[in-house]
């Protein structure tokens, strides 16, 4: 179905800004909006900024949670400080609510109020339906989120967020040029963020997107990151997009998680920002949300084809030939790698029985990067002269098909790339009494898997989520959408759908008897005019571990 979406919507061009004072002479702004995060039963983070007359100053901010949207029935309340310390961001947690309640909430400082925004806590006990939006890979200098829009006025009990909230590059980096220079959408920093106070300001850019701010404060948050509020590739010990140049690795990781856990509505661990940010929510008796870091904690190095491949002996006057049984044996086959750290390894299978136990219906994973196995796709010769490439993308491409005759996967920075561990979390996942759902972003394109087992069978579903802005693969291979598709599904036997051309977001619906995904494409993120299609739904029944 298509329907027109306009800026003005339902009214929700009026709520990024209804509750705030333009006058830089007040008391106090509310520069950022509102947000909710971390549902319970009993409680939920809320989140808003707030900025001062003066320099300096702190700010004694009060906080408001009430039944209705006039605040006559206040059912918790407080106050909090706002200081430079926390960049003037303010998070507090408002316990002692009713589970499955809808909320209204709000604060004040000085006499100033925020604009109000609405949350909602988790069920307990018997839960019949619950809906997710799952969203990553949000880059403000290639265009509008318009899907941030769309899901902002749409009926969800949560928001799911896999990360790549922020980029971390400089203005050149990155960005679409017309977005950039017609749309007015270029950074702050202009340099790549480096440094907590460069962090700090990057985030600040993104909160002031109305669309953003919208959908933060209609819908509670649950998030974590991926590479790029830290830096691209990011693993525990160093990234790719990071150089000695730019000072030591550890202080830079640590400035950004300090600046996430003071922007975003994350409940931050005892062990503080620095602490792990893998938890589990328990959504009623329907589904125990169980979220990952498959990034930063435990992560080794990610391999590469162009650097990390083995050659056998060279052949006098011939080029050297890719060995790739030794790449698989010696390297990605090394039972010693590990995308989430032995630490994480074990609280996941705690976290996988614990739900069994209870006796949830659903495991659902939300992390990062794509499970289901992507194979490199064959593509004709043909097709790819009809495109505009340089001698340097060719040579690349026929490398890398090369590599999928003999079976290699495409992607190393997945699962694909840590085999041995994916192998230990299936068999996690392969239990009785399991019906296991994993969420992934990361790739900016979208993904339907039908995963397998060692013996072939069927072992769950994967929903990979497309992109809110950043480009997919349409953006550096030159094919027909419906022919790469039908090239990347003949190299993936998991692989049970995909789209690799439109941005949006996937629409996750829980109940006792099936899981079921609905993808949501905006037509353009290069104009506030844009249309919504959505594909038929895709649903996994209780029991089979497969879409049906």
């Amino acid at each position: 179905m298509k329907r027109r979406i306009f800026l003005q919507g339902i009214g929700l061009s009026a709520i990024a800004t209804r509750g705030y004072t333009a006058n830089a002479d007040a008391a106090a702004r509310f520069t950022h909006g509102v947000a909710s995060g971390d549902p319970l039963s009993d409680r939920v983070i809320l989140w808003t900024r707030v900025i001062p007359q003066k320099a300096n100053d702190a700010l004694t901010v009060f906080w408001q949670v009430a039944t209705d949207q006039g605040f006559a029935r206040v059912v918790a309340s407080g106050q909090t400080t706002a200081s430079e310390g926390s960049d003037y961001t303010v998070k507090v947690d408002a316990t002692g609510l009713q589970p499955d309640q809808r909320y209204f909430y709000r604060f004040n400082a000085r006499g100033v109020s925020s604009a109000t925004g609405t949350t909602k806590t988790l069920p307990n006990g018997l839960a019949t339906t619950f809906t997710m939006g799952v969203a990553s890979c949000s880059n403000f200098p290639q265009g509008f989120f318009n899907a941030y829009r769309h899901m902002a006025e749409s009926d969800l009990d949560l928001v799911l967020h896999l990360g790549d909230y922020i980029y971390e590059y400089p203005e050149a980096g990155y960005a679409n040029d017309y977005a950039r220079e017609v749309l007015k959408r270029s950074v702050v920093p202009k340099h790549e963020v480096v440094a907590l106070e460069d962090y700090r300001m990057r985030y600040g850019l993104y909160r002031t997107d109305p669309d953003l701010q919208a959908l933060h404060q209609r819908h509670p948050f649950v998030c974590v990151w991926d590479d790029h509020e830290l830096a691209n590739n990011t693993w525990r010990e160093g990234a790719e997009n990071h150089s000695e140049g730019e000072g030591d690795f550890h202080q830079r990781i640590a400035a950004a998680r300090q600046a996430y856990h003071e922007w975003m509505p994350i409940r931050t661990a005892n062990e503080g920002v620095q602490g792990p940010i893998y938890r589990r929510f328990e959504i009623g008796n329907l589904a125990d949300l169980i979220m990952l870091d498959t990034r930063l904690v435990g992560r080794d190095r990610g391999l590469e084809y162009a650097t990390d491949m083995l050659y056998a002996p060279a052949v006098a006057g011939e080029a050297p030939i890719a060995d790739v049984a030794a790449f698989k044996d010696q390297r990605l086959n090394d039972p010693t790698r590990s995308l989430l750290g032995k630490d994480q390894e074990a609280w996941l299978d705690d976290a996988l029985r614990q739900s069994v136990d209870r006796g949830a219906v659903w495991q659902v994973l939300g992390q990062q990067v794509l499970m289901g196995s992507v194979g490199i796709p064959s593509i004709p010769t043909d097709e790819l002269a009809r495109g505009e490439m340089t001698q340097e993308q060719r040579q690349y491409i026929a490398f890398m098909q090369a590599l999928g005759a003999q079976g290699m996967p495409l992607n190393l920075d997945a699962w694909d790339g840590y085999p041995l561990c994916r192998d230990r979390v299936k068999a996690m996942l392969s239990r009785d009494k399991t019906n296991p759902v994993v969420l992934a972003g990361d790739t900016h394109n979208a993904w339907a898997f039908n995963l397998l087992d060692h013996h072939e069978q069927p072992l769950g579903v994967e929903i990979g989520t497309p992109g809110i802005s950043s480009p997919g693969m349409e953006s550096y291979l030159p094919v027909p959408a419906a022919d790469l598709a039908a090239a990347l599904k003949a190299a993936s036997p998991e692989l049970s759908a995909v789209d690799t051309s439109q941005r949006g977001w996937s629409e996750i619906s829980l109940t006792p008897q099936s899981m079921s995904n609905q993808w949501h494409f905006v037509s353009t993120v290069l104009d506030r005019r844009y249309e919504v299609s959505s594909s038929d739904p895709m649903v996994c029944r209780k029991g089979a571990r497969r879409f049906s």
